[in-house]
């Protein structure tokens, strides 16, 4: 009987923890539905949305013009969403977490409808298939950004220096493939500057047990300054010998690259973007299939666990921090060589904290942080392209549309979390 007692307050504790729920994402979609129906329906507009999904390549399959009645569209796409929206609620109700597949289901229609409420009335089509090819261009960086990230905090170092790296790739790639008339040159040349950048936070997190966090935004402040600083002095006053790198050209895909949205989006891109999916497949598959992947997340989990077991914790954080910024050197390199050419002061414009955002976002998981990546290029594009076919949004709303769509993202869907227990601890072997 004594025993009972004893253990009746655990028992008790564990069943009052198995019924506690968060309701916090069926609330965030219940606002966004709210908010869906205040604008498709209460706002809504008449007149006719045409989506065009045909690729602009030749050999592209062609396929019919869509039109949709704007308003009536609205009201459908409004009702699905207060549907979705409640069946999170009842999943919650029942103690089920709402999984990831069915919040992407109520954002694409969400997304759905706004794109058909913009687009309505106004005499230009929608081109989809242009919209996610530019939103998957946007998304490169974002994506090298986050696979670095990921893989600095999985083995316990905080990595805030995303930006820097991006930003050095962007400009040593950039000076490199102009001087060498190598694209590969200027690539491999984006690397090894993530990696300098890297070792700079490692040395420092790592050897002197600077906090994480300030020597990250340090080396921010720092790349941006001395890249700015080059460009002004140097590179403006010799462009075609230092500042006219080539431009990687599309290599599509034989018999894949034809293929309706898919093919162009996927198999029309350049060798970064090809690269990027390889990256993306090898950080997930060596994080949670692979004896290195089992070592770098027990340092980032538990290092005195792990040093108890014979892994050097410091060495085992250095190389792959120094891997993390070879990833997102890589990732800067595309602002360049894989888009515009030329350098510009600051050309990263803040995609480094974003891709932080994403990795947060993505519960520090390459997969879920590269899907977190996609969403806020997209949102970043089709900003660019509402402004391009004269929608009646205000163009400051889309300026700030992407920066609004992660604060919602992080704040919304993520709320607490746990990430690597270890992150941003410094590890003194006792």
């Amino acid at each position: 009987m004594s025993a009972v007692t004893a253990t009746s307050p655990v028992a008790s504790g564990t069943a009052a923890g198995e019924l506690k729920v968060s309701y916090k994402t069926p609330i965030t979609l219940g606002i966004f539905a709210l908010l869906g129906v205040i604008l498709l329906v209460v706002f809504g507009r008449n007149g006719t949305s045409v989506f065009n999904f045909t690729a602009s390549n030749a050999g592209a399959i062609q396929l019919p013009v869509v039109s949709m009645p704007g308003h009536l569209t609205g009201v459908v796409i409004a009702i699905l969403g207060v549907l979705l929206a409640l069946g999170s609620g009842l999943m919650a109700r029942f103690q089920r977490r709402t999984p990831l597949w069915y919040i992407t289901i109520f954002a694409v229609v969400l997304v759905t409808g706004f794109l058909v409420w913009a687009s309505t009335g106004i005499p230009h089509e929608l081109h989809v298939t242009g919209l996610l090819v530019g939103a998957l261009g946007l998304s490169a960086p974002l994506i090298f950004g986050s696979l670095g990230g990921v893989l600095s905090e999985r083995v316990g170092v905080t990595n805030i220096a995303i930006e820097g790296q991006l930003l050095a790739g962007a400009f040593v790639s950039a000076v490199t493939a102009t001087i060498t008339h190598s694209i590969i040159a200027g690539i491999l040349a984006a690397a090894v500057a993530g990696v300098l950048v890297s070792f700079v936070l490692a040395v420092f997190a790592i050897k002197y047990v600077v906090n994480q966090v300030i020597i990250g935004v340090v080396l921010n402040t720092l790349v941006a300054g001395l890249t700015t600083f080059l460009y002004q002095q140097v590179l403006l006053n010799n462009i075609g010998a230092l500042n006219n790198p080539p431009v990687l050209k599309q290599l599509p895909i034989p018999g894949l690259s034809v293929i309706p949205i898919i093919g162009p989006l996927l198999f029309d891109q350049n060798v970064i973007v090809y690269f990027m999916y390889v990256a993306v497949a090898g950080v997930t598959i060596g994080l949670f299939r692979t004896r290195w992947g089992l070592r770098l997340r027990a340092v980032g989990e538990h290092p005195q666990a792990a040093d108890t077991v014979g892994i050097n914790v410091g060495r085992t954080r250095f190389w792959n921090v120094a891997l993390a910024g070879a990833i997102v050197g890589v990732g800067g390199s595309y602002f360049t060589l894989g888009n515009i050419g030329p350098f510009g002061a600051n050309m990263t414009n803040g995609a480094g904290y974003i891709a932080l955002a994403a990795v947060i976002f993505g519960g520090w998981h390459p997969i879920r942080a590269t899907l977190a990546s996609l969403l806020f290029g997209f949102a970043t594009n089709l900003g660019s392209v509402l402004g391009s076919i004269q929608s009646p949004v205000p163009n400051d709303f889309l300026l700030m549309l992407p920066y609004v769509v992660t604060i919602f993202a992080v704040a919304g869907f993520v709320g607490r979390v746990r990430g690597p227990a270890a992150a941003g601890r410094p590890y003194i072997k006792s």
